[in-house]
């Protein structure tokens, strides 16, 4: 059975991302580095509570790999002149986002499972419920890929001013998601910006999965990431719309 034409635009732009991105120093940096020395400086040697820490070291490490390949991606082809020869193919929008989403996507769930069966060989990770550990695994993936690709928009062809850019946004999220300090504890302007942030929902729901505790309903937290998900991809595609219309 042939595939339809707009699915294979998505695999074709699935591989070529893969090809060409995953082995470049930004994403390298802040999607396999980054993480892994942060779980080098919070966990070995310390004693600290894995039930409450763990489950946020783990949101952050999807956090940054699942939304480092897609920053680099739109600026990176837009320097090289590619971006406009790709548009020229049979593909639609909507096939080059979702294809883009795709490969930080597959670069998230990779290497955080990578770093997870690593982090087990040091530490006891402690599964209360593995069905609803994988569903926070996926959606968050998917949720942080879509957040790397919105961040990726802007009209630039300069790939390191976007990284910037983006990191001015990611930073910040970690701060304010119930990673360092859980949601439970917070309160006043603190609890109003974490709700604000996706990365909360999956901290709750790995919170939930691993130490059987949680703040929201599974429900919501689910809901808050499909629709946050949903909504980065709707902005992606008038923002790169917006762009082609004015020639950027």
């Amino acid at each position: 059975m042939e595939i339809p034409l707009f699915f294979r635009g998505i695999l074709v732009i699935t591989g070529k991302n893969i090809r060409l991105y995953y082995t470049k120093p930004p994403v390298l940096m802040f999607g396999l580095l980054f993480p892994l020395f942060m779980f080098f400086a919070f966990f070995v040697g310390r004693n600290l509570d894995l039930n409450t820490f763990f489950p946020g070291f783990l949101a952050m490490m999807i956090f940054f790999t699942s939304s480092s390949v897609g920053p680099l991606i739109t600026p990176w082809e837009k320097r090289e002149k590619t971006y406009e020869r790709l548009l020229s193919y049979p593909v639609t929008q909507d096939s080059i986002i979702l294809g883009d989403i795709a490969a930080g996507a597959i670069f998230g769930i990779g290497i955080s499972l990578l770093l997870w069966i690593v982090s087990t060989l040091f530490i006891q990770v402690p599964i209360s419920n593995p069905a609803l550990f994988i569903l926070g695994f996926i959606l968050g993936t998917l949720s942080c890929a879509t957040l790397g690709v919105l961040l990726a928009s802007p009209a630039s062809n300069n790939p390191p001013n976007v990284m910037i850019f983006s990191n001015l946004i990611r930073f910040p999220l970690i701060f304010i998601s119930g990673i360092f300090v859980p949601l439970s504890q917070m309160q006043g302007l603190g609890l109003t910006l974490a709700y604000c942030s996706p990365l909360t929902y999956m901290v709750d729901l790995f919170n939930l999965a691993m130490a059987g505790t949680s703040v929201l309903s599974p429900i919501v937290d689910c809901g808050v990431l499909i629709i946050a998900s949903a909504g980065f991809i709707l902005f992606t595609k008038v923002i790169q719309k917006r762009n082609m219309m004015k020639g950027l």
